[in-house]
């Protein structure tokens, strides 16, 4: 007997650990199922789960768990990322509290202690998604850094270098001068920062009595000007074309251009051109073949390319410096307050540099024009489809990649360079040194690079070689391409467009066939979840509150494409309530002997009621299939719950209590039998969202069944196991007994009172039907009787003043007088419309304000639609019943 309790911490523990080490995640390779292949996105091995993470593994979980059990031979991928600057900063913070740094141990001894560190440390990450459930195929895991992938990169990088695809070029970068290396856009935080916009003149150079005014947010980087741009049609400065400026403190001429980049709508319509630390600036530059001249060096101090005096000052310093001089030479025209974003190094923490360096990068253009075809072709498809155009946007405007990092954790370069300069890109030393021998004619001495590869190049080869590639494996051939990839909409392009990429080129095939793009998961207010907000909601927190099936089945039945998921505990809570409903249920199915009975045929029921829930049962099952396939999760999880809470536990249950307390045995065999299939089926149907749950009670149910659900075959349903009649007609009941619900909810009928119901135009089917379920009817809606009615005498004599509710083509009318106290009522329901009317009001109001529909994101906006259209519901319902109540007390 189970207990009278749901503990979910007692159950997950023993049934995941019985789950792996049964082989249950398993794939197979000499399987003869069709192989689902599914990528997990390699989480950070520093990492630990977010509820970003929570929803993106519980989905993928419950597609693999889905096609696993429905014949498929699935391999859902696992393994994490060796997260270049992440894992760096936390072994060099270990080094720290030491008293050391890492060039205090020179560069292997510092890889061998990050290498220690993810032995000892590295694991919480796959202990956490273990504790949500995930299935993957563990005895498979991989890691960016393991030996297989390393050997993978460099054959990749050596390959596309002598394509002519990775070459060394001298470019911008997003440089994080507190680590010291370039960093990715997506390591970039835009900050919202009160600034200072400085209004700056530069003399011209021949007419020094006149001068042209710039504005800057960064005044410092002027000392690397080499250009003043202004607007080709700009009527102010159209004499000025082809002259120059005198470049205050420096002394340097630089010319006056005309350039569509200078917006003349923009303060004065010119703007100073520094092409060596701004990406803007940098493209003008090069239209314009400018000089750029970098003026910072790693450190972000000045270096040795401005005047001596600036030499080694801190770039902030150097601000105060320049400003100081320009307001003392009178070229400081105003300074003004400027509210702007400033970019952050998301793990620094300061501000970044756009920075010029030499850095290797990759034909980006090159290696997109494949994948934008194969999508336009339709071999790969996005879901929502929406999310395409945000791939195209990115593919089609794409820049070189900058793949080089200045770190020591990642995977080395594998280039070495001679003496004379000369580079050699080989997969091993050994071969490098043998092209340098060929080129000198003896032994030379090699460098080798010191930099290291951005993270997302490993990551972007992990569909093909987490398969063992570049060897021709097995594993190669029958699991890619894979089925669908599921992530974020933030990393389409940083991960999804360049593992297309590299899977065309490499493998000659996309590397997926669908892209699921998940929403965002927000605070309940609709507000992005951050640490400095304080409005983050950890995971593993609720899985030890509310248990992982609770988790896990409020992300999924809140996944609907292409909206944001708002998220509070009180969801959680609410889905840990429907786990303890169905625990309830199944210790109700077995203190009334309902047991699963071995060869249970569920056509070969007799009566109604147990015909109609075997249908129901078929219908859900259709529904869930179909919403999956479809990636629909919140339909699916719909269909469950209001099968499972409302079909079965509130009515189907409710219905056969009779049966099961009755004297006909055989009807009491039935249903008993029917009862633990129908809780059976439930549990397989739910079985990929809630596996805790759906396990013990599978075997607690039933403790002589041999086998584990999970690896139970997905149950399929004939369609002739839906019984139109029985359908039609328990709807019915269904239907009514609702319908006399909501009236007396609606008119706050006290619980306890007993009404007489009336239908008026029932027809004979419905005559009849009322007949069949007469008590069943009246102990379930609280009623003292119920007739159908055919006179005119009798019609006026219940009707004036009664409430009425329409059912299929019978009216129900339920008589009110002498139940409730109709002037109290009146009053409530006055009240309540007062306050409707003050919401609908306030939405109208809000609806119409062009300020509001012009700022707010669309979501807010589609949401105060959504509550304006469900105020306006309530206040015409609320209306019906005060009528009811108006025309009773008149009557009276």
């Amino acid at each position: 007997m189970l207990d009278k309790t749901y503990s979910a911490a007692q159950i997950e523990a023993k049934h995941y650990a019985d789950w792996e080490q049964s082989g249950a995640f398993a794939s197979d390779v000499r399987s003869n199922g069709h192989p689902f292949t599914i990528m997990m996105p390699p989480p950070n091995v520093t990492g630990s789960l977010h509820m970003g993470h929570a929803l993106n593994m519980t989905l993928q979980d419950v597609l693999t768990r889905y096609y696993r059990r429905s014949g498929r031979d699935a391999l859902w991928q696992p393994g994490t990322d060796h997260a270049g600057i992440a894992t760096q900063m936390v072994v060099e913070r270990n080094l720290a509290r030491e008293g050391k740094n890492r060039r205090d141990l020179g560069r292997q001894a510092f890889v061998d202690r990050v290498w220690e560190w993810k032995a000892e440390s590295g694991g919480m990450i796959t202990r956490q998604l273990r504790r949500l459930g995930a299935s993957p195929d563990w005895s498979r895991e991989r890691f960016t850094m393991d030996e297989g992938l390393n050997r993978a990169v460099r054959k990749v990088f050596v390959t596309l270098y002598r394509e002519g695809l990775i070459y060394r070029d001298k470019r911008l970068v997003n440089w994080d001068p507190k680590l010291r290396t370039a960093i990715s856009d997506l390591e970039v935080e835009q900050k919202e920062t009160k600034g200072h916009l400085w209004h700056l003149r530069y003399p011209l150079a021949d007419d020094p009595s006149r001068w042209i005014v710039v504005a800057t947010t960064r005044p410092e980087t002027m000392l690397g000007d080499t250009a003043v741009a202004v607007h080709p049609d700009d009527e102010r400065y159209k004499d000025l074309i082809g002259k120059s400026v005198l470049l205050p403190i420096v002394g340097r001429r630089i010319p006056i251009i005309a350039d569509a980049y200078s917006d003349p709508e923009k303060g004065s319509g010119a703007v100073k051109i520094t092409p060596a630390h701004d990406f803007n600036d940098f493209e003008v530059g090069r239209r314009h073949n400018l000089p750029m001249i970098n003026i910072l060096d790693a450190d972000a101090r000045i270096n040795e390319n401005a005047p001596e005096e600036y030499r080694g000052l801190d770039r902030y310093d150097a601000r105060r410096k320049v400003v100081e001089t320009f307001e003392a030479l009178g070229l400081l025209e105003k300074v003004e307050d400027h509210l702007h974003t400033v970019p952050y190094g998301d793990r620094g923490g300061v501000p970044i540099e756009p920075w010029l360096t030499d850095q290797w990068y990759c034909d980006d253009a090159t290696l997109a024009k494949p994948a934008i075809e194969a999508v336009e072709q339709g071999r790969t498809v996005f879901v929502p489809k929406q999310w395409e155009n945000t791939y195209f946007e990115w593919m089609r405007n794409i820049q070189p990649w900058c793949i080089s990092r200045q770190l020591w954790w990642g995977h080395q370069i594998p280039a070495w360079y001679g003496p004379d300069g000369s580079v050699f890109v080989a997969e091993t030393e050994e071969e490098a040194r043998a092209e340098a021998r060929e080129k000198y004619g003896h032994d030379v001495e090699l460098r080798r690079d010191e930099d290291v590869l951005d993270t997302w190049f490993s990551s972007a080869l992990w569909p093909f070689s987490t398969l063992g590639w570049p060897d021709d494996t097995a594993e190669l051939h029958r699991y890619y391409p894979g089925d669908v990839l599921i992530t974020g909409f933030d990393i389409i392009f940083f991960w999804v467009a360049r593992m297309m990429m590299m899977g065309l080129h490499f493998m000659g095939d996309v590397p997926f066939r669908t892209v699921y793009i998940h929403a965002l998961v927000r605070d309940e207010k609709g507000q992005k979840m951050s640490k400095s907000k304080g409005n983050v909601i950890d995971p593993i927190e609720l899985i030890d509150k509310y248990g992982a099936d609770a988790l896990r089945f409020t992300l999924i039945s809140m996944a609907a494409q292409g909206r944001d998921i708002k998220l509070s505990e009180q969801r959680v809570e609410g889905y840990r309530n429907f786990a303890t409903k169905l625990w309830n249920a199944a210790r109700y199915c077995q203190l009334n002997g309902c047991e699963p009975v071995p060869g249970f045929n569920p056509r070969s029921c007799t009566l109604t009621v147990n015909r109609w829930i075997v249908g129901e049962v078929a219908e859900t099952a259709w529904k869930v299939d179909e919403a999956l396939k479809a990636y629909r999760f919140n339909e699916a999880a719909g269909a469950l719950y209001q099968f499972a809470w409302g079909t079965f536990c509130d009515w189907y249950l409710e219905f056969t209590k009779p049966i099961l307390t009755g004297e006909d045995e055989r009807a009491k065999a039935e249903t008993r039998g029917t009862t633990a299939w129908v809780l059976d089926q439930i549990l397989h149907l739910l079985n990929p969202q809630m596996p805790f749950l759906t396990e013990e009670l599978w075997a607690a149910l039933s403790p002589a069944r041999p086998g584990r659900l999970i690896a139970e075959p997905w149950p399929q349903y004939a369609r002739d196991l839906v019984d139109a009649d029985a359908t039609a007609e328990m709807s019915w009941v269904v239907r009514l007994i609702s319908a006399i619900r909501t009236v007396r909810s609606e008119m706050n009928v006290p619980p306890a009172a007993e009404l007489s119901c009336y239908l008026k135009d029932a027809s004979e089917t419905t005559r009849a039907r009322l007949t069949t379920h007469d008590a069943l009817i009246r102990r379930l809606a609280r009623l003292s009787s119920i007739e159908a009615i055919d006179t005119e005498a009798q019609l006026q004599e219940v009707v004036r003043g009664a409430a009425q509710a329409v059912v299929d083509e019978a009216t129900a009318i339920l008589p009110l007088s002498g139940v409730i106290d109709l002037d109290q009522e009146r009053a409530r329901l006055s009240k309540e419309a007062g306050k409707l009317d003050s919401e609908i009001a306030k939405l109208r109001k809000k609806l119409e304000n062009e300020q509001f529909l012009a700022k707010a994101p669309p979501e807010v906006v589609e949401e105060q639609r959504d509550r304006l259209s469900e105020t306006l519901r309530l206040k015409e319902k609320l209306e019906a019943a005060l009528a009811v109540v108006s025309s009773q007390s008149a009557a009276g």
